[in-house]
């Protein structure tokens, strides 16, 4: 098994359109209602469909990107005009996390873990 995508809900689409874009994921799919991206790296995707009924609610959701030059990537983002709710920080769990939201308030952790995403000290061991 392998995931494909990742869909959350957005009030507006245009709007969400332009945010995924400036972080990086490129448009593959366009509609009135549904936008899908792929990213530079992998091959998962990732998109947005229009909900106008929950307008207005915090945080519906809440996806990570991983990105290795973490730092580089919230300064970069930060001169284009993106705004941070939490800089680059270290967790307890060893994963470096920015968050952010999108203009639908759905959370978005930039991070990078390295070995510990897949491979934490506290990993438990499956039984064969």
């Amino acid at each position: 098994m392998n995931l494909n995508q990742v869909t959350v809900a957005v009030h507006d689409i245009n709007l969400a359109v332009d945010f995924y874009k400036t972080l990086g994921l490129i448009q593959i799919v366009s509609a009135d209602h549904y936008a899908r991206f792929s990213f530079p790296d992998g091959d998962a995707t990732f998109s947005v469909y229009l909900d106008t009924e929950k307008e207005g609610l915090d945080c519906r959701s809440v996806v990570y990107f991983e990105h290795e030059a973490l730092d580089s990537l919230v300064e970069e983002l930060k001169s284009k005009g993106i705004k941070f709710d939490q800089e680059p920080t270290m967790q307890t769990y060893l994963w470096k996390e920015a968050t952010l939201s999108d203009p639908s308030g759905n959370k978005i952790k930039l991070y990078w873990a390295g070995e510990n995403r897949l491979d934490p000290p506290w990993k438990i061991q499956a039984d064969n």
